[in-house]
């Protein structure tokens, strides 16, 4: 069968409320919004070749203005709302932007195939030169196996970053 158009819904309990705001020891997650705007330009253009090393994909290919960020922004806040798929801005403790991570549904993000249709829900992340040297980009993955088993209801996540690291 041909998986390649098509993508796998993510799937959350009638009256579940997916958290806007998730914190794990020094990370604290929220919803990607607009009021993120100068600090998701800075970051992503700040990070360009280390976002195509560890998470890989078709994005970023060029460095963003705000303009063409805003549009995005407000693209991740309704598929927020309408429940299609969440980002969030990771920031640590003392307010410094670190990046960001996607639950998205499969499909979209990777090619949906026959072996990935156990999975329900792509994760993904990226982090600033300074956060990586941090050790925050293995921090966040932490951080989001956390989250994904206390805080969603999804039970087979597909981690689709091109740099995972050890489970530790």
């Amino acid at each position: 069968m041909r998986y390649e158009l098509l993508t796998k819904k993510l799937v959350t309990p009638p009256g579940f409320q997916v958290p806007e705001r998730l914190q794990y020891e020094h990370l604290e997650a929220r919803a990607l919004t607009r009021a993120d705007l100068a600090d998701d330009v800075r970051g992503i253009n700040d990070s360009l070749d280390l976002i195509i090393r560890t998470r890989g994909g078709g994005w970023p290919t060029e460095p963003v203005t705000e303009a063409v960020d805003f549009v995005d922004l407000v693209w991740h806040e309704c598929e927020f709302r309408d429940r299609y798929s969440y980002s969030y801005a990771v920031y640590d403790n003392g307010g410094t932007y670190v990046g960001c991570c996607y639950l998205y549904p499969l499909g979209r993000r990777t090619e949906l195939s026959e072996e990935l249709l156990d999975f329900d829900v792509d994760v993904s992340w990226w982090v600033t030169p300074r956060a990586y040297e941090r050790g925050d980009y293995d921090n966040l993955y932490a951080a989001l196996r956390h989250w994904l088993a206390r805080e969603f209801t999804f039970w087979r996540p597909y981690y689709s970053n091109r740099e995972i690291p050890r489970a530790g």
